[in-house]
């Protein structure tokens, strides 16, 4: 009987992420993401809405803040280690609720709160630059109308100011970073990461 020649099939190897990152950039991803550019914007709004409660009333909310936070922290360390599986809240909604609440979830978080979340990031980093380059102003030279939201008092004007074009190439630099590697983008985070926790010590 003569030998099969037929060569077995070729399998795939299988797939699984990339592990590119160590302990330290690990660490700068979930501090930069706690520490997020709204301690720099909204504690001095915090601040206004509180002075008459007294000198340590800041301080004060940053603490219940910061117990509730922690309860939270607390739920999602529950749920990652019940489901160690990629895909964060999206599974832990698909498993505990239903498939259709992880999909609205996903595509809610993809068109809406990941993206508002990046603009708003890079708002707050255009304006805070502007402090430093006062060139950078919210003037707008290129007029395109105005839009007027339901609730609002104001019209939002639309165009391109200085601080809008500095948001904007943030953000496509930000993007072109990411896009090259996992290591590039770990190691811009832990700059920032850095420079953030040091702005606040």
């Amino acid at each position: 009987m003569a030998a099969s020649t037929q060569a077995p099939p070729a399998t795939s190897p299988p797939s699984e992420f990339i592990r590119g990152i160590g302990p330290l950039a690990a660490i700068s991803l979930v501090v930069g993401s706690m520490i997020g550019s709204g301690i720099f914007i909204v504690s001095a709004d915090i601040g206004r809405q509180v002075t008459d409660w007294g000198p340590g009333a800041l301080l004060l909310v940053w603490v219940i803040t910061g117990a509730m936070t922690v309860t939270g922290a607390l739920a999602y360390a529950e749920l990652a280690a019940m489901m160690p599986r990629a895909g964060g809240q999206y599974v832990f909604l698909r498993e505990g609720l239903s498939p259709a609440a992880g999909f609205l979830y996903g595509w809610t978080l993809f068109t809406v709160i990941q993206t508002g979340t990046i603009a708003a990031v890079a708002v707050a980093f255009a304006r805070f630059l502007g402090v430093l380059v006062p060139s950078i102003t919210p003037d707008i030279f290129l007029s395109l109308g105005s839009l007027h939201l339901p609730g609002a008092a104001d019209p939002i004007q639309l165009g391109l100011s200085p601080q809008r074009l500095v948001a904007v190439v943030m953000i496509a630099v930000l993007t072109a970073i990411n896009i090259r590697g996992v290591r590039l983008g770990a190691a811009i985070q832990t700059v920032f990461s850095v420079a953030k926790i040091g702005a606040l010590a």
